[in-house]
């Protein structure tokens, strides 16, 4: 099997990195940083999203495991103290397969047939450096309102413990093949009106975001990368085609995650 290591960079994730590197090829697997079998992240949530952003092109072949050595993620099954543990568990055993779903965000501008496209693991933001946020909202081909405020938020069920979280969205568990649209800050008057609550769409449905003024620049994310846009016409999410595939040694209960990371500590 061929693997690959990503690190955060830091002195204790780098030193993690090099003893996986070093144990994996003992037990005679191969360091292929091209087209590796497996990735394995050492770091946190924002190490794993880098991770899978390198290899989307790879996301039918490779797989997935994280080792955090910061505080709990969503995406880092093992800690540093089972690095032997884990080491074994990849070079003797076979893992099993998880799969969830991913976003893809097609980005249309005027005068341009085609679009821009992108897949997200966690979340995909639209907002403005300076005013307000103004944008019809398109969903299955019919309009369903028109948005005033900060910025809207549409994100994966394993990015609904992220940002989306952060906005008063419901977590969702990343089983179901679905997309949530949550408002930042919207505005509620005489002349907008807005739903107010998140949306969960399924997977068969397509939401477009129609800039009212397509002149002007927004900020986009795509996780954890920011893009400065202008002259949109129409930006397009659904559940992508694509799925992020997880290695998995050992059960990994979603709502046991969940506990531990925003109740646990309450005792």
């Amino acid at each position: 099997m061929k693997f690959a290591i990503t690190s955060k960079g830091d002195h204790k994730s780098d030193m993690i990195k090099a003893i996986i590197e070093q144990y994996l090829s003992d037990f005679d697997l191969e360091v292929d940083l091209d087209q590796p079998d497996l990735v394995i992240s050492v770091g946190g949530d924002g190490t794993f999203l880098h991770a899978v952003h390198h290899y989307f092109h790879r996301l039918k072949n490779t797989a997935f495991i994280g080792v955090h050595t910061g505080h709990l993620g969503f995406y880092a099954d093992w800690l540093p103290e089972e690095i032997e543990k884990l080491v074994i568990e990849i070079a003797k055993k076979e893992y099993k397969i998880v799969e969830y779903p991913l976003l893809e965000m097609k980005i249309y501008r005027k005068n341009e047939a085609k679009p821009e496209r992108y897949l997200a693991l966690n979340e995909a933001t639209i907002k403005k450096v300076e005013g307000s946020v103004v944008l019809d909202v398109i969903i299955k081909g019919e309009h369903f309102e028109r948005f005033r405020g900060d910025g809207l938020c549409v994100s994966t069920p394993s990015g609904s413990t992220a940002y989306n979280k952060a906005l008063g969205g419901a977590i969702i568990h990343p089983s179901l093949s679905t997309m949530q649209i949550t408002e930042m800050s919207s505005i509620n008057n005489r002349v907008y009106r807005t739903i107010g609550s998140p949306l969960i769409l399924p997977s068969h449905h397509v939401c477009q975001f129609k800039p009212v003024d397509q002149s002007q620049s927004f900020l986009i994310t795509i996780d954890h990368v920011t893009k400065s846009v202008d002259h949109i016409s129409t930006i397009e999410y659904s559940v992508a085609e694509e799925r992020i595939r997880f290695a998995r040694f050992r059960p990994f209960p979603f709502w046991k995650r969940v506990h531990d990371s925003f109740i646990s500590d309450q005792r």
